[in-house]
């Protein structure tokens, strides 16, 4: 299946405005095709379910593949949180050449003879990786920098150095490792598992081994298995007919803690009101009335909860 032509960049907090049905309100997940923007996606879902208020929970490369999770109607308010949980991504990482993108889609910058490299100085490498660390996201990426995209930036021959934000790997496990050759040097090849927080750049990481190693490094494949508790085993295709969406409510109670009000506390969330003397079990936490029915997140204020987000009116 081909891309469509409108290369554009949709964000969570510019979903178009216009409404759509409540009973349509839910989480569509997708299994991104390489080659598409997620905005070209969000593109196919508007017209695969009829309306426009659709948006995405954080952004995925064009060469990127794997879970890319839309919101649909009402849930569109859910974005903002569902882009800040944990991901999943299979990779993998080519040691021996540096592109000014950190993947493979960008200009080659330097390429370096990949010395004899040990299982154990891979591991060294990659452990120095894992856990709280500070990195430096990728140049070309959609970070702004004075209110202009990074990548702009670099596009037009600025140098641009971007402050390191603390990010988390849970998870950076070397699953095979291959000799290869590409563009007339010889490289080793890495396949890569990787769990991390919201906001870690895994070309970064691409990048950062490949220079804890001697040798430059970058992305060649990414494939991201999981948002949260979203995965590839429910991601559905573009080239389908029709896309089925997960009922808010189901959402709701899947990604946050979950707390029961009574009548009188249902009235007034349903107003937006806050909740004097209320425990939430989370942060945020999902508020259903009496009957089942998903009211909004409220979030901790001293020893009252107030509203995040109410999806009732």
């Amino acid at each position: 299946m081909t891309a469509p032509d409108d290369p554009a960049e949709l964000s969570a907090s510019e979903v178009a405005p216009t409404t759509t049905a409540a009973d349509n309100s839910g989480v569509v997940v997708v299994d991104k095709p390489a080659g598409w923007t997620s905005h070209q996606v969000v593109g196919r879902a508007r017209r695969l379910l009829g309306t426009r208020k659709i948006g995405h929970a954080g952004t995925l490369d064009p060469m990127a593949t794997g879970v890319l999770v839309l919101g649909v109607g009402r849930a569109t308010r859910l974005l903002g949180q569902l882009a800040l949980t944990d991901k999943a991504y299979d990779a993998t990482i080519r040691l021996g050449i540096s592109t000014v993108t950190d993947d493979a889609e960008g200009e080659i910058i330097d390429r370096r003879e990949v010395p004899v490299l040990t299982d154990d100085l891979i591991e060294r490498a990659v452990a120095s990786l894992r856990g709280a660390i500070a990195q430096v996201p990728a140049a070309v990426s959609a970070i702004k920098v004075s209110g202009v995209r990074s990548y702009a930036r670099v596009r037009s021959g600025e140098d641009v150095a971007l402050a390191a934000r603390p990010v988390t790997v849970s998870r950076l496990d070397v699953l095979a490792r291959r000799a290869s050759a590409a563009d007339g040097l010889d490289v080793i090849d890495l396949d890569v598992v990787v769990e991390c927080s919201s906001g870690t750049y895994v070309r970064a990481l691409a990048r950062d081994l490949g220079a804890a190693l001697g040798t430059g490094g970058h992305l060649t494949v990414l494939r991201r298995t999981r948002v949260g508790p979203f995965t590839l085993d429910e991601a559905q295709f573009l080239d389908a007919d029709a896309l089925s969406v997960l009922d808010l409510s189901k959402v709701a109670r899947r990604c946050f803690p979950v707390l029961t009000v009574d009548a009188e506390r249902a009235t007034a969330i349903r107003h937006g009101r806050r909740l004097p003397e209320v425990t939430l079990p989370g942060e945020p936490t999902a508020l259903f009335d009496p009957g089942g029915d998903f009211l909004a997140l409220y979030r901790r204020l001293g020893r009252d909860a107030v509203p995040e987000a109410v999806f009732v009116g």
